[in-house]
């Protein structure tokens, strides 16, 4: 019920405001569990795609989402809880990969469809990188569900890091063919099953949404990208003090 109105209300508004175009939406099966694995562009991406979708996707979100305190945490909370994210605790020797597989499997086995990211992250720079097989390989291999591939298009245009009010602008969504793992059902043990199964629905994305692929995780190219920022700040002061002790020795 919560989730029916969530999506009635924010879901009304993304489309009548949006306008987002969708290719491929028969791919989506009508009923029966399926695993949505998306590319990941923008916090918009978890409101968009079921927006467009007649029937309820379920998502993962971190844990910290829904036990901040106060007032306005139990408000996020309830909005994470109505438009169908999962909490997941990121904490543990194998962080949210073990919690992502068995949210994933619960939502398998209601016959629901399950939305993931293999990228585990937003991508810091529009591109597409290189899938973690924690949560969506192991998902399929336990369960045996389809695989349904899906770019999201243009949504980091829409609100970039840093800008408050979101540009109004058509994204899009393109929808693949469902992918069938089921002859590797069972062997979700297997890191070259669990590699080779990722990489191939991370192809699929890649063709749908155009993005150049980098194999390498987002969460290192954050991290590097965070690392050269932080050099040229540093480069950018020390070159300030050699300046000022020029103009120091100057007058």
């Amino acid at each position: 019920m919560i989730y029916g109105a969530m999506k009635f209300s924010i879901g009304g508004t993304l489309k009548l405001a949006f306008r987002p175009w969708v290719e491929g939406l028969e791919n989506i099966p009508a009923e029966g569990p399926a695993i949505l694995a998306s590319n990941h562009l923008s916090f918009s991406d978890s409101f968009f795609l079921p927006a467009v979708l007649d029937r309820k996707v379920t998502f993962i979100a971190k844990a910290e989402y829904f036990t901040s305190p106060g007032v306005k945490g139990r408000l996020t909370a309830a909005f994470f809880k109505g438009v169908g994210q999962l909490p997941v605790d990121r904490s543990g020797a194998r962080g949210a990969g073990d919690a992502a597989v068995r949210s994933g499997i619960d939502v398998i086995r209601r016959g629901e469809l399950f939305g993931i990211y293999p990228e585990g992250t937003r991508s810091p720079d529009g591109r597409l990188y290189r899938g973690k097989t924690g949560g969506l390989a192991r998902v399929a291999l336990a369960t045996g569900a389809p695989v349904i591939p899906i770019a999201m298009i243009d949504t980091e245009k829409i609100q970039p890091p840093g800008k408050v009010v979101p540009k109004l602008m058509r994204p899009g969504i393109r929808i693949g063919k469902p992918l069938d793992f089921s002859r590797y059902q069972g062997m979700d043990n297997d890191r070259f099953i669990l590699r080779s199964v990722t990489d191939e629905v991370m192809y699929e994305i890649m063709k749908l949404s155009g993005q150049e692929y980098v194999d390498v995780y987002a969460t290192v190219a954050k991290r590097r990208i965070a690392e050269a920022e932080k050099a040229a700040k540093a480069a950018g002061r020390a070159e300030e003090k050699v300046q000022d002790k020029a103009r120091n020795k100057a007058d």
